[in-house]
């Protein structure tokens, strides 16, 4: 069972269920982290847009799901938040959040806006040639000569001819609009009101102001990704309760 783990251990996150079969299939290494969503769990438990394991292989022959510009190729390949989600034969889109109980759900989008995606920037390094790599939060990394910070976010084109070109930035700064993606405020977008610096190893806080309901709310700054300056680059950023 070395490619599989018991559902009822599985990740929160993935809102499945977690009695019905014993196994689910484990996410392998790569984007995001273990809490990533295997593309096979997300198109069969979630989507229901197959039925089985057979079926989940015969799509992904057909390159029939895309992540983020590029055909799924394992059916244990996972997915997280932020992630573009295209089925080409149906048109349909889909940007991957979290609700309010930090599980992943899948919000459908145009066409427009599954043309880009929005990336946390976690740290940056100097390489080769003394051009700037910005390490993401999904574990991918970008070139670029431009000057950003972490904290700050960054969208990518995932249009043919341009893939992973910068063409949206949005500063981690008071003023701009974040939304929390874990904690007890997971889902909820809101402006930065203060950064707070916590000396010594205790991370970082944030203070938002939700402008829905006019609340004040602290979180960490790990659970802060930039999503907008004036208002939210991003349509729709839950679901409805």
């Amino acid at each position: 069972m070395g490619h599989h783990l018991k559902r009822v251990v599985s990740p929160k996150s993935w809102g499945i269920a977690r009695k019905s079969d014993k196994f689910v299939t484990k996410t392998s290494p790569g984007p995001h982290n273990k809490n990533a969503l295997p593309i096979v769990v997300w198109a069969r438990d979630q989507m229901g847009i197959v039925r089985n394991m057979k079926e989940v292989k015969h799509v992904l022959r057909a390159r029939d799901i895309i992540v983020n510009g590029r055909p799924v190729r394992h059916s244990d390949m996972g997915i997280g938040i932020f992630d573009i989600v295209s089925i080409p034969k149906s048109g349909k889109h889909y940007r991957i959040l979290r609700d309010k109980k930090g599980r992943h759900v899948s919000i459908p989008i145009d066409e427009e806006a599954a043309s880009s995606r929005l990336v946390k920037i976690t740290n940056k390094t100097i390489v080769k040639g003394g051009k700037i790599q910005l390490n993401l939060r999904d574990g991918s990394n970008v070139i670029t000569d431009q000057q950003y910070k972490s904290g700050d976010s960054i969208v990518l084109s995932l249009k043919d001819g341009e893939k992973n070109k910068i063409v949206g930035h949005f500063p981690f700064q008071t003023g701009n609009m974040a939304m929390i993606i874990g904690g007890k405020h997971s889902g909820i977008v809101g402006r930065v009101t203060e950064c707070i610096t916590v000396p010594g190893s205790l991370p970082n806080r944030v203070i938002l102001k939700d402008e829905q309901s006019g609340e004040t709310f602290e979180t960490i700054e790990e659970y802060v990704v930039m999503v907008g300056r004036e208002s939210p680059a991003i349509d729709r950023w839950g679901i409805e309760e």
